[in-house]
Order: structure tokens, then sequence, then C-alpha cells
């Protein structure tokens, strides 16, 4: 055992001898493999990245530069926010075309695909932009983007059954805040309100603290006249936002409404600090002047609202209407016919006008515009009876009582439709010294109104009916009546008060309903996207 365990030594020491240590020098250290270099096309990727979310555009466009050189023009990310850039500096046609070299480039991207696409519609090109959604939707069909996106063109396109369709597909591939505002749009100029309604109450479960959602939800309840509701949920866009203009303007508006002037001036001064130059602020807070007699105030702010907003008929027709409140018939007549281009299809409109024509004596003119009202309106009792009233002056009593019997018959059907409906009481009263004078029996619809009515519009106002042709707002002609449909007193058969009367300045016109904000396309931020009782005024 010695000598096996001796022999197995030696040999053991040999191998030892063999392979000597090895022999490491002081300044010698070992090191984890060397990373490989890469591509000289991605080099400076992270720098363009790095430049382009701090927004230093100018050297980061000289990078691209030097990287497209480099790269001999194949650096696929350099091309891609190069062509962001591009856009943001408004060339759209040269950003599109790079955009394009990157889907050339590598034609299985998305993102390329769909920058492609975004960039056809801001260039108007919407049927383009579909048509390349629909290749990316090939690839990739679970991406709520695309099919939003494919919305938005379809309802620049008023083809609205369809962009109803994608915008339904992307809510149920994500649920997204924009794409409840934008079918909401979409419910709201096809005139379907009652779906409008659902889709903002979906949004608002969804997102409570969405402010546009509740803004927009309440100034469909203010259109529709649910005040309580609206109330509810403008107060909640309040409550999140206290400087949510929107919601500012429609409270202020239902102050405005019932007679509360200094307090929607407080709410209109707190918008005007977000919004100085809203032509729909301007417009409310000069009627709130007007409300309150204040009437050269109430010019100089409806003035400027024109300036900010020179083809808005709506701030026209104040301006027109203030005047004539004013007498002074020449400039009335100047607005009004401006209101009148610009929207012809009003039969309050001629109402007003002929009123402006007849106290400048041209009597031609206002005949036809009357002719014009009476064609154009078929609801409103006070066109027929203004034109009544003015026959009568001029000794046309058959045309007279026709128009009588005219007015008869929208009154019998208001009351059909409402049986709570409630005249004004000086409509009454001018409709039965209109019949007195004309010699009709007493009609039984026109009683003796009670004396807590709190109405006191101008000659012959009445309660617009529901749906007025102004859309969320009601005919603003109503709230002055004919506002002296005749200078002139009616000549009575036998001895009573006169009939011609001055525009009463009790009723003001009510506030704005601005409509949900132009639809935006949904798009990453990052340089790579990844997968009333009465309503007069008329505002936006």
């Amino acid at each position: 055992m010695a000598t096996a365990i001796g022999v197995d030594d030696s040999k053991m020491a040999d191998k030892e001898q063999h392979t000597p240590p090895p022999v490491v020098s002081e300044g010698e250290k070992f090191w984890a493999p060397k990373a490989p270099e890469l591509p000289i096309i991605e080099r400076k990727n992270w720098l363009i990245h790095h430049h382009y979310i701090h927004k230093d555009y100018e050297t980061c466009k000289m990078i691209i530069k030097e990287q497209l050189q480099e790269s001999n023009g194949l650096c696929e990310y350099a091309i891609y926010v190069q062509a962001l850039i591009l856009r943001l500096e408004g060339k759209i046609q040269q950003s599109l075309e790079l955009f394009q070299s990157c889907a050339i480039l590598n034609p299985r991207s998305t993102d390329n695909l769909k920058q492609v696409a975004r960039s056809l519609f801001l260039l108007g090109k919407h049927k383009a932009a579909i048509e390349f959604y629909h290749e990316v939707a090939r690839i990739n069909e679970k991406d709520w983007e695309i099919s939003h996106n494919m919305g938005v063109c379809y309802f620049f396109l008023k083809d609205f059954k369809h962009a109803e369709e994608q915008l339904n597909i992307a809510l149920q591939l994500n649920k997204h805040d924009t794409t409840f505002m934008m079918l909401g749009k979409v419910h709201m100029v096809a005139s379907e309100t009652d779906k409008a309604i659902d889709v903002y109450k979906r949004g608002v479960e969804f997102s409570p603290e969405n402010t546009e959602l509740l803004s927009t939800l309440g100034l469909l309840y203010l259109s529709l006249g649910k005040y309580q509701k609206a109330f509810e949920h403008l107060g909640n866009a309040l409550t999140f936002d206290p400087n949510n203009y929107k919601a500012i303007l429609a409270a202020g508006s239902m102050m405005q409404t019932h007679g509360d002037f200094d307090v929607a001036m407080n709410k209109y001064r707190v918008a005007a600090c977000a919004v100085p130059e809203s032509p729909p602020l301007w417009n409310n807070i000069g009627m709130c002047f007007f409300g309150k007699k204040k009437y050269v105030a109430a010019i100089s702010c409806l003035k400027r609202a024109h300036y900010l907003s020179p083809f808005d008929w709506k701030v026209l027709y104040n301006l027109g209407l203030v005047h004539l409140t004013m007498q002074q018939y020449a400039s009335a007549f100047h607005y009004l016919s401006a209101t009148i281009n610009l929207n012809s299809r009003l039969g309050e409109l001629y109402m007003l006008l002929a009123v402006a024509l007849t106290n400048l004596d041209d009597d031609e003119n206002a005949t036809r515009a009357y002719e014009q009202a009476v064609n154009l309106d078929q609801s409103n009792p006070l066109v027929n009876l203004n034109f009544a009233v003015f026959l009568y002056n001029h000794a046309d009593k058959i045309r007279a009582l026709n128009q009588y019997e005219e007015m008869e018959k929208k009154v019998n059907t208001l009351r059909d439709n409402n049986s709570s409906f409630d005249f004004d009481p000086e409509l009454i009263e001018m409709a039965q010294k209109l019949g007195l004078a004309l010699q009709v029996k007493e009609s039984v619809m026109w009683t003796k109104p009670s004396k807590d009515s709190k109405s006191k519009a101008g000659a012959g106002d009445v309660n617009p009916s529901p749906g007025a042709p102004l859309g969320t707002n009601q005919a603003l002609g109503q709230a002055m009546s004919s506002a002296a449909s005749y200078n002139k007193n009616i000549q009575l058969p036998t001895k009573g008060p006169s009939t011609s009367r001055d525009p009463d300045t009790d009723r003001v016109p009510s506030p704005p309903s601005d409509p949900p904000g132009s639809p935006e396309f949904a798009q990453a931020e990052d340089p790579r996207p990844k997968s009333s009782k009465r309503r007069s005024k008329v505002e936006e």
C-alpha cells in the first residue's frame, strides 16, 4: 500500500510540473465579452429620440441629417421623426411623403401606415385615409385607435351610419373619453338627441370626472328644458374644474333666463378670465345689459362679439333687436338684413325686418317681408297677429281677417299639443282689440290671464313651442314680439286704449350652448406611437 501510494504521488507531481499555474500581471483584469456594435443605420436613434421628446427640434434635425447621410437614407426611424417634425411645422404634404418612404422601408409596420392615413386626413383626403386604415386593420384588427379614426373620417364624409358603426367597435375594443365625445357628436349632428344623451351618460359613468362630458351633457339637458338635470351635471363639471368656461356660460345663461342678471354677470366675469375673446361670452354679456335696459353697454358688448365672429348671424340678430328697441330703425334694418343673408329660413327674422321697414315708412317692402314671414313660419301666432295689425292699419280688412283666422288656428294647435300652454297677456289683449276692430265674434280661447302671470314680453309675445327652429335655442324674435308692430295707433271704431307698442325690454335672450369641441384623432404623443320657460337669445 505504501509503494502504491508513492507511485501515485510521483505521477501527480509529474503532471503538476507539466501544467504550470498561469501567471497574472498586476495591471491585468478580467472583462465581460464586448457588446456587438450597432449597425450604422441605427447608431444615433437614441439621440434622435432624446432631442425629440425634449422638443429640441433644431438639434434633432441636424442629427437626423447626419444619420441619413451615414445610412444613405435608409434609417427608418430618422425619417419617421423628421416627418413628425415637419407635421408640427405645418408642412403636411412633405410629412406625408416621408411617412410613405417609411412605409416602403417597412411595409408591415402599422405605425407607418397609421401616420400616412393621419396625414391624408389632415389634407382633407378622407376616403384615401379610410383605405389606409382598412389596410392597417387587416394587420391588426384589435386596435381601437384605427376604428376611432375611421369613424372620424366617416363623420367628415357625412356617412353617419358607418361613423357610428366604427365608433361603437372602438368602444367595444377599448373605452376612451375621446370616442364617447365623438360618438355623441355624430348623434347630435344626425339630430338624434336621445341617443346622444345615452352616449354621454355612458361616458360619464366611465369617466365621472371628465368635465367635457359633464358640461356637454348638461348643455343637452338645458336645450331640452330639463333644468334640474342640466344644473346637476353643470354643477359637477364646475366642482371638478371651477374654471370650465362652457359650464360657467351655461350656468350663467340659466340665471339670465330667470332674470338674475347680476348673478349671471358674476359668472361671466370668471369665464372672461379664461376666454376673453369668446363671441358667445360677449353675446351673453351684451344681452344681460339689454335685460337691465343699459342699451349702450349692450350694443358695445354685442359689437365686440360681432368683431370676434363677423359671420355669426345670432349676434347680428341681437344687434338688430337692441337697435329696434332703441327705435333706431335704420341700424336695426342694417343688422336684420345682414342676419337674413346668413340665415333666410326663420320667419321671425322677416317679421322684425317688416317692423323696421314699417317704421321707416317703406310699406311696400314691409308687406313683402310680412308675406315671407307667414310663408316660412308654421307655429308662431305672433307673426300672423303682427301682419294682421299692419294690414288693418292700411285699410285691408279682408286680408287682416284672414291673418287673424290663421293666428287662431295656430293658437288652437298649440293648446291642443299642450293643455297647460300659457299665452302672454299682451298677446291676448292685442288679439281682443283687433278682433273687436274686425268685428270678429269673441273666441272662447281668449280668456283673461291670471294676475300672477310673470310673462311680460312685447306686443303679442308667446311662449315658444318646443322644438323651435333654432336648435338648442329658440327664436329671439319672440322675445320682443313685434317690437312695435306698427308705430301708429289702430283706429278702432270705438274708443279704446291704443294698441301701438314700444318694444318691451323685459325679455332677455338666453344663453349659449356650445357644441362639443371639434373631433380629434386618437394618437400617441411619443415619436413612435404604440400599438325654458322662454329662451330668446341665440348662441353657438
